[in-house]
């Protein structure tokens, strides 16, 4: 089981990066993925996550607006554009697979079993 974020890179405020994740060794269609990012010297923080149930997406009130998710289930890819970036949008984004985590635990690094190595974004003038 694998999962590739990339994507990253720097970019000027208010411009947009669209991340991506590769997955494989699973089938995506059974998972629900999340979207993680870490800030120097601070804990990773939940951005969203795409429920595989419904397809419904959530989203951290610090992003909701400006970012968006879509997932190819035949390629076993998620996006996730981010628009109308902001320094503090500065942090190094990982994506995660989890196993239908209910609601209320979709913020928690805990309900994903299975994590990619990160991608920097840097947001800067």
């Amino acid at each position: 089981v694998q999962l590739q974020a990339s994507g990253g890179g720097l970019v000027q405020p208010g411009g947009s990066l669209r991340l991506s994740c590769a997955a494989s060794g699973f089938t995506l269609d059974y998972y629900t993925i999340a979207w993680f990012r870490q800030a120097p010297g601070k804990e990773r923080e939940w951005v969203s996550s795409r429920r595989s149930g419904d397809g419904r997406t959530y989203w951290a009130d610090s992003v909701k607006g400006r970012f968006a998710d879509s997932r190819d289930n035949a390629k076993k890819m998620v996006y996730l554009q981010m628009n109308s970036l902001k320094p503090e949008d500065t942090a190094v984004y990982y994506c995660a697979a989890g196993p239908r985590p209910i609601i209320s635990a979709l913020h928690l690094m805990g309900s994903y079993s299975y994590w990619g190595h990160g991608t920097q974004v840097t947001v800067s003038s």
